[in-house]
């Protein structure tokens, strides 16, 4: 008797010719259109699959894994993953993967592109041009703040922030600062020219300040009304980590009220939806979260994350080692469903 294919299901419509190559091995229930799901949704798809490939708007935790007792490996098409219930996943022996590195670059360049967008008011003197209100060529219309030579604040110095660092302080001529949980090495502080300080003291002085740190519990808010007021009222500030970072309420009120000059958002804390306190701003850019959307980073990704599911379900080269576990530590402890199971390496194709 043939061994049973393993079941997976894919959560959105990403890339058909990539999301094929689980075909090859698996039994693919795949999502046609764009859809909302929500947690009595995402039980009733998790129940009765080994994996799961999804992306950034489903989030899955203790609930929608309770009926899930074949369920392996989720592989999620994003870097970031506070989507996931970590610990749940983790104690009921699932692994759960990211796609790191992929996306690194392009996501640098989006920072970058929001912060000189904000600093030199593109979108706003755009708006107000459209708007048929530029009747004659004025000295001091739409005055912004230089960037090339400027003190750039970093917070949260991973791959991202390293690279934006290096466009910062080659391209640019920026000094560049930087606070992160633990220090760089001294070679990847000069190789990328920045300088750490403390929290207070990035606050202080950044005269652009880009946030590229994970979300947490400990990093929720972290830029609230008492950090916006340590900053410069000249200063830019873009986020192109994840929305809980920042308390959008007291940012409204700092840029409404000219405390800070200008601001950059590509996430939002209950995204899709953006406060009206933001829409109706100015001085901010507002983008729908496309920080990875370049055609081939995104390609890149969702290989990545197939790699990562065919893995582990203990398919192919990489057979139960998923080169991108968020909790890996299943695997080394042999703790994982899939090694629980005893899978075997699967390539029954059809």
């Amino acid at each position: 008797m043939a061994e049973q294919r393993p079941r997976v299901w894919v959560s959105q419509p990403l890339f058909d010719d990539t999301v094929e190559q689980l075909a090859a091995y698996c039994d693919v229930d795949a999502t046609p259109a764009i859809t909302a799901h929500d947690s009595e949704a995402l039980t009733a798809h998790l129940a009765d699959v080994d994996g799961a490939l999804i992306t950034l708007n489903e989030r899955i935790g203790a609930a929608e894994i309770a009926n899930a007792p074949a369920l392996k490996v989720i592989a999620n098409v994003g870097v970031g993953y506070n989507n996931l219930d970590i610990p749940a996943l983790s104690a009921a022996g699932i692994v759960a993967t990211n796609t790191p590195d992929v996306l690194t670059e392009t996501t640098a360049d989006l920072g970058f592109v929001l912060l000189m967008a904000a600093a030199r008011r593109v979108v706003e003197s755009e708006r107000w041009l459209r708007e048929g209100q530029w009747r004659q060529w004025s000295f001091t219309t739409m005055l912004g703040a230089d960037v090339h030579g400027s003190t750039l604040g970093i917070l949260g110095m991973g791959r991202i922030g390293q690279a934006i660092a290096r466009r910062g302080h080659h391209g640019f001529g920026m000094k560049v600062l930087y606070h992160n949980r633990s220090r760089l090495p001294q070679a990847l502080e000069q190789e990328v020219g920045a300088s750490h300080v403390g929290f207070d003291e990035l606050l202080a002085n950044a005269d652009h300040l880009l946030l590229v740190l994970p979300y947490s519990a400990q990093s929720h808010h972290i830029i609230n009304a008492a950090a916006l007021a340590k900053m410069k009222p000249t200063a830019t500030l873009v986020n192109i980590a994840r929305g809980g970072i920042v308390d959008e309420l007291a940012l409204a009120d700092a840029l409404a009220n000219r405390r800070l000059a200008s601001a950059a958002l590509d996430v939002y804390e209950n995204e899709p939806e953006v406060r009206p306190e933001l829409l109706a701003l100015r001085n901010i850019v507002l983008t729908p979260h496309i920080g990875s959307a370049s055609l081939a980073t995104r390609r890149g990704m969702v290989q990545l994350a197939v790699d990562n599911l065919l893995a582990g379900l203990g398919i192919g080269a990489n057979a139960g080692h998923p080169a991108n576990a968020i909790n890996g530590e299943l695997l080394s402890a042999g703790t994982a469903r899939m090694a629980i199971a005893g899978n075997k390496t699967r390539i029954n194709k059809r």
